[in-house]
């Protein structure tokens, strides 16, 4: 069994203090094996920022896989954000754009959608979907495969209108074709869960997704702050949301899948 806890938009320089401390606190309670942090660890790209944002990293109690957001790129500083717009995450957070955690029953690969030219949307080049098809089409279907981004390629319920991420239905066809699993994003600060194919009538492969609240802000958007823990156990996929009461995390909902023929059943 393995247990993936899955953050989000942190937005450091906009977080609540308590909040923060209340999530470690939590994250340490459940030992997870990975935590996914999906984007926008800051809110303006400041370096006080990044240093807030490598701090809380560091207190972790598992091995982090982080990706970049929007925010992590600089919005009003324009030499920045165009001729070096990661440098700060690159030096502070991590020099990795391309994060991969592989073990021999869960392989999470991490890519960047965030963009200079199109700052608050994000965008998927040819090249990283090329990445996605060489990480994940070598490996055995038997392993839960599992893509990290922070725009996200559904857009929750109440939220029609968004833009999501740029040339994601060619990277859904790829991910279908290589056997992904599972898709974790932020962005959003909404939470939600589903299937693809319901949004996507081309895609035919089951493919689900989990998108994450706010873990730390104060810019919450009609729910509290709240994150992911996902458990793996054979072929059965348990997500479990947890969110700030206030005083601490606790359990908000949780939703089980098994995998049956290559098929994600959500059980009653």
């Amino acid at each position: 069994m393995k247990t993936i806890a899955h953050v989000s938009d942190l937005h450091f320089g906009r977080e609540d203090p308590r909040v923060v401390e209340a999530v470690l606190e939590d994250l340490a309670a459940s030992r997870p094996h990975l935590v996914v942090v999906s984007g926008d660890l800051t809110q303006r790209a400041r370096r006080r920022e990044f240093q807030a944002a490598r701090a809380f990293l560091d207190r972790l109690p598992a091995p982090a896989l982080v990706v970049p957001g929007n925010h992590d790129i600089p919005l009003f500083d324009l030499a920045r954000r165009f001729f070096r717009p990661l440098d700060r995450y690159r030096r502070i957070v991590t020099d990795d754009l391309s994060p991969l955690f592989h073990d021999e029953d869960l392989a999470v690969l991490g890519v960047n959608t965030a963009r200079s030219n199109v700052w608050k949307n994000g965008r998927l080049s040819h090249a990283q979907i090329d990445s996605i098809r060489a990480h994940f089409a070598p490996l055995p279907q038997r392993m839960l495969k599992v893509l990290v981004t922070h725009h996200p390629f559904l857009a929750p319920p109440g939220t029609a209108g968004r833009r999501l991420v740029g040339r994601g239905l060619q990277a859904l066809q790829v991910a279908e074709a290589c056997g992904v699993d599972l898709l974790l994003a932020g962005h959003l600060h909404v939470g939600f869960s589903g299937d693809v194919r319901a949004h996507y009538l081309t895609i035919r492969r089951s493919i689900l997704v989990a998108q994450a609240g706010t873990a730390t802000s104060l810019r919450v958007r009609g729910e509290p702050n709240t994150y992911n823990v996902l458990t793996v156990d054979g072929p059965a996929l348990s997500l479990a949301v947890r969110g700030w009461d206030g005083a601490r995390f606790g359990p908000l909902s949780a939703v089980r899948y098994v995998k049956r023929d290559e098929e994600w059943v959500r059980e009653a």
